[in-house]
């Protein structure tokens, strides 16, 4: 059980401080060291396109580890693959501050990730475990909270590390994050899942299985996959669009990073204020037609040159409304499998890190430019409006009222009121 108050209730909000800080292995793995990609460029004598595909072989990991964990995060609980998770992410960012070729951080890149994936599917689990309904939306916007410290934090401490210890320097200090979380972990998060409620036989695919029946988390997993592809576009380009199309320094490019980072905690936090009154299915189509709108609207002034005023409004439109979007697609896409939260935590996260890292670098083989970014994003956030209107509100519709989606749709407080 987590951590309780001397009532007897489990005090939320320190386990979201805690879990939030957990989730911030993708963040700062990435985030960190984006101001020095164009530096890592010319120092390992590669493209562009191959210093963002380390970017990619780090959120392939990310993705692909978490079809590991979750599953054995059901099977025997959510503290010990956490940790391990946590401390191989520590000695793998030493192994890519040592690395002596682009060939070799893309591996250390990878399996990094692989190890980091524990820290963003166990906190979901976690979080399942937890709590349930508009309960668990506001949760999860509470993660999103913390966890935006780290897009907000580390472009701009990136920044100013990238032009005095350069992007090796700055691995090594991903290292000595890894091991401050490891502590973290080790003293501060409790075991969430009793023995009693994990899945002590059968095996990952069976329960695989068993969430993948579900036509509605079918859809969520879809839309998370347009979305990833969008938002890792977004990553990827946005060092290279600021600095070389629009020739900002790596200081003003981790202020403009930083402040789209800020929109997201706005937008979370604003959800959370407002999914009680409006509900997380309402706030999720509308979230997701808006997103879209404004990527549009951002391909649009790029074509017609309207500047980088305009491109950044846009991009923090997006950001904005993105900060509470993610935390009701979750939230619905989790409300019928608490009893494998981790499997479909898993699924959640692959879904929206699998396919960006794939094709972002694609997207850049011909040099990255404003148009590339902005076309990609529009695309992608527009697949995942017309597929939330088409296939995932119908269903949602459809759903049958169990004790969750009841919580949801009554918007019930399924926690002790006032914990979050």
């Amino acid at each position: 059980m987590a951590a309780a108050d001397p009532a007897g209730h489990v005090s939320l909000r320190r386990v979201a401080i805690v879990l939030g800080l957990l989730e911030m292995f993708g963040p700062i793995s990435m985030d960190l060291y984006m101001p020095a990609l164009p530096r890592l460029a010319t120092d390992l004598g590669t493209s562009q396109s191959l210093a963002q595909a380390t970017m990619s072989a780090c959120m392939l990991g990310l993705a692909l580890g978490q079809l590991v964990v979750g599953p054995l995060s059901d099977r025997y609980g959510r503290r010990t693959p956490l940790l391990i998770g946590v401390g191989m992410f520590a000695v793998l960012s030493l192994v890519c501050a040592v690395t002596p070729s682009v060939e070799l951080l893309l591996a250390a890149r990878f399996f990094q990730g692989l190890s980091g994936s524990a820290g963003i599917v166990i906190c979901l689990a976690v979080a399942r475990d937890l709590a349930e309904g508009v309960e668990l939306v506001r949760l999860l916007a509470m993660l999103t909270t913390v966890g935006a410290l780290a897009p907000i934090v580390a472009p701009v401490v990136g920044g100013q590390l990238a032009a005095v210890i350069g992007w090796r320097g700055i691995f090594a200090v991903l290292a000595a994050i890894g091991a401050g979380l490891f502590v973290l972990a080790m003293t501060s998060l409790p075991e969430s899942l009793p023995p009693s409620a994990r899945h002590t036989s059968g095996g990952g695919t069976g329960q695989f299985r068993a969430v993948l029946r579900d036509r509605l988390f079918l859809s969520f997993l879809v839309v998370g996959a347009f979305g990833g592809v969008a938002f890792f576009t977004y990553l990827a380009s946005i060092s290279f669009v600021l600095q070389d199309s629009f020739g900002l320094s790596p200081q003003w490019f981790s202020v403009c990073f930083a402040a789209n980072a800020v929109m997201s905690v706005v937008g979370a936090q604003i959800n959370r204020v407002v999914v009680r009154r409006v509900g997380p299915a309402r706030m999720y189509t509308v979230g997701t037609v808006i997103t879209a709108s404004a990527a549009v609207a951002m391909c649009v002034s790029v074509l017609f040159h309207a500047g980088l005023v305009v491109l950044l409004i846009a991009l923090a439109l997006q950001m904005l409304v993105g900060g509470g979007t993610q935390s009701n697609g979750s939230a619905l896409a989790l409300a019928d499998h608490g009893e494998r939260a981790g499997t479909a935590a898993a699924l959640l996260g692959t879904s929206s890190f699998a396919v960006g890292p794939i094709v972002a670098p694609l997207v850049s083989l011909s040099g990255t430019s404003p148009l590339s970014m902005s076309l990609t994003m529009a695309v992608a956030y527009g697949c995942a409006a017309v597929l939330v209107c088409v296939a995932v509100v119908p269903r949602l519709r459809r759903r049958p009222v169990e004790p969750v989606v009841a919580a949801i749709e009554a918007e019930v407080e399924v926690v002790p009121p006032g914990a979050l």
